[in-house]
């Protein structure tokens, strides 16, 4: 009788050790894979957002397309200016256009392609639009224009993932608690760049 009582309160013990463990690292595997998949994320949109402004530069407007985008960095390019100044210029007796105009300047243009400006060569832009630690789910993605208080409009887009999209399989209630604390820092239940409501900069959130 003693020696199956021992062996239970082993057991109980064995297992309440476990329970013990169990409810202390789980807090930390959490933290653990939920900090990679955020930190993969916002590497990813600062990427959407370095194409999106190198976009509104040539074409003055962003784009809620990722197709759009895509082509754009695969198929475009940017003009170079390259500025030489010839025997006889000046700065101080002639302005820049009248160097131009009088043959003392010349300026030739090149072009450069938009991937080797913005990315490495082997950067893989058709994989663009999908959030990271995912079953290939797409970000959000939209574009428009707002007129700010000063009656001024401007060109916006946004970009994001939402935190039950990106953490999909962890631990379900931990991931309703992280995202309640979110909310009430940033007003949004994800990672977000830009705003189709606000001129941000295209500042992110995770910048707050």
């Amino acid at each position: 009788m003693k020696t199956a009582f021992q062996i239970i309160l082993a057991v109980a013990i064995v297992i309440l050790g476990y329970l013990i463990v169990e409810s202390i690292m789980k807090p930390i595997r959490f933290n653990k894979e939920r900090s990679e998949r955020e930190y993969a994320t916002i590497e990813k949109l600062k990427d959407i957002r370095k194409i999106q402004v190198a976009y509104k530069d040539k074409y003055g407007k962003y784009t809620g397309d990722f197709d759009t985008l895509i082509a754009f960095v695969k198929n475009d390019s940017f003009n170079i200016e390259n500025i030489r100044h010839l025997a006889g210029w000046d700065p101080d007796a002639y302005t820049f256009e009248q160097g131009l105009k009088n043959g003392l300047i010349r300026i030739r243009i090149t072009k450069q392609s938009v991937k080797d400006s913005l990315f490495h060569k082997d950067y893989p832009i058709d994989n663009i639009k999908y959030i990271p630690y995912t079953n290939n789910s797409v970000f959000g993605l939209g574009a428009g224009s707002l007129e700010t208080g000063s009656k001024v409009t401007v060109q916006v887009f946004e970009a994001y993932a939402l935190f039950d999209t990106l953490f999909a399989g962890l631990n379900k209630q931990l991931v309703i608690n992280y995202k309640d604390e979110k909310v009430k820092i940033t007003k949004f239940p994800g990672i977000k760049v830009g705003s189709l409501t606000e001129a941000t900069n295209n500042a992110g959130n995770w910048e707050k």
